[in-house]
């Protein structure tokens, strides 16, 4: 059956669908011998798919991981400076996984880890609004002003962001602590959000992700998804 070629390479387990599209652009991606272009469909168990002149390989069965990712992780697959990565932390899993979105490398907490390709996707896109909730330590008593301003949106350098919700804000020396939930996917979001509103923060932890929780599971720590969480992650996508 004919499909979209970075439909194809994501359910391989390759990359995420959107990584594929750099990688048809990039022209990088042959099929029957020649370079594909974005739009082109194939049919995996007819014609002979080679990425960066490597055959694809078989879909893999799909894994799906909840990990505690620690502070000073880097949230990709290798690093050139030789930090630590959060793969380092899955190394005894067999199949090769890549990150659904991404936490920076001072941010600890929730982030899941699959080779499904299509599902990366689907929660990776705005459309979908799932629900991301932080831990947020900051520096300076939080008001009531700058706690109605995130809840209303904070304007940063790319645009206004949504709404979001402030819960359980509580006061400690020179310190404020509160939850932060969002559902939107910008780069350093809830540091550049506090920042723009005068307050540096000073520890954030992600222990939230839609339905899902830490559950206990220490720094460094993962957990395999139960069927029926991959069932209703898939239901968030639809």
């Amino acid at each position: 059956m004919l499909q979209r070629l970075q439909k194809i390479i994501a359910a391989a387990g390759y990359c995420s669908r959107r990584k594929a599209e750099e990688l048809i652009s990039a022209g990088l991606i042959k099929v029957d011998g020649r370079v594909a272009v974005l739009g082109d469909r194939a049919d995996p168990t007819i014609n002979h798919i080679l990425i960066d002149g490597e055959p694809l390989r078989e879909a893999e069965s799909f894994v799906y991981v909840l990990l505690n990712k620690p502070v000073g992780t880097v949230t990709t697959l290798n690093d050139p400076e030789g930090r630590p990565v959060v793969t380092d932390l899955i190394r005894d899993l067999s199949v090769r996984l890549f990150p659904v979105g991404r936490l920076d490398i001072n941010t600890s907490g929730l982030l899941l880890l699959t080779n499904d390709g299509s599902l990366a996707n689907q929660l990776a896109h705005p459309r979908h609004q799932v629900d991301k909730v932080y831990l947020v330590r900051v520096r300076g008593r939080l008001g009531e002003q700058a706690k109605r301003q995130l809840e209303k949106g904070v304007l940063l350098d790319d645009g206004l962001t949504a709404p979001a919700r402030v819960s359980d804000l509580r006061i400690q020396g020179t310190h404020s602590w509160f939850t932060l939930t969002i559902h939107e996917g910008r780069n350093r979001q809830v540091r550049r959000m506090c920042e723009a509103l005068g307050h540096q923060v000073s520890r954030l932890a992600r222990v939230g992700y839609a339905f899902l929780t830490l559950n206990g599971l220490a720094p460094g720590q993962y957990r395999l998804l139960t069927k029926d969480e991959i069932d209703r992650l898939k239901s968030l996508g639809k």
